[in-house]
């Protein structure tokens, strides 16, 4: 009798401590569960105003319209008077100007180091190229192909410059840098060496010696 006792309340003991391991076990679950789930919500509130900030910068700072206007000096180098964004932006920018020379722009620069584009540029990539000190040389079907070729020569062996077609400016060959412009007649115009000794890295450079390489090509 003692001894079926003794068995009974030892079974009762063994449920009872299997119990108790379980509900642990159970406690310790909720517990991951319940931190899991909060580190999601925060996660997702961050994230969340990421994206919101991210969002709102791109809507405010996408306008590339700034106010302001070309003055040309004597020299016949055009002169922007105004204010330039230098937001990096995802959409596509309105520049006031054609080709731009400066303003807001994609994150990604264009490669610069002596590079001549077939093909038309992406407005927003070349202008962070201006913005590392670039000079930009540009051209339309109307330029002659012989200019072409001998300022690509000239581009091909000149750090910091690049070159591309540009059908919708106004003049057949022009020249930018960040905040300055100007039209030249041909390869041969002595304002090409100019424009070139004066704004390739120049005094007008928003971020001198920035790479011109690493960046985007065609």
């Amino acid at each position: 009798m003692g001894s079926a006792k003794k068995n009974t309340a030892s079974a009762r003991k063994a449920r009872i401590e299997e119990m108790r391991r379980a509900e642990q076990a159970r406690e310790r679950r909720n517990r991951i569960l319940t931190i899991a789930a909060s580190v999601v919500v925060v996660a997702g509130l961050v994230v969340g105003g990421i994206v919101l900030v991210q969002s709102q910068s791109d809507d405010t700072a996408a306008d590339g319209k700034g106010k302001g206007h070309f003055v040309t000096g004597s020299d016949g180098v055009k002169t922007w008077k105004g204010t330039l964004g230098r937001n990096h932006v995802a959409k596509t920018v309105d520049y006031p100007m054609e080709p731009p020379v400066g303003g807001d722009h994609n994150q990604v620069w264009m490669n610069c180091n002596g590079n001549v584009y077939t093909k038309a540029l992406n407005n927003m990539n070349a202008v962070h190229s201006l913005e590392h000190g670039a000079v930009w040389v540009t051209y339309t079907s109307k330029a002659e192909k012989a200019d072409v070729d001998a300022l690509a020569a000239k581009v091909k062996k000149t750090p910091y410059t690049l070159m591309s077609p540009d059908d919708k400016q106004k003049d057949p060959i022009m020249l930018s840098a960040w905040g300055h412009q100007r039209t030249v007649t041909g390869a041969k115009d002595p304002n090409v060496d100019k424009f070139f000794a004066k704004f390739v890295q120049g005094a007008q450079t928003p971020e001198p010696g920035a790479a011109c390489t690493g960046g985007l090509g065609q």
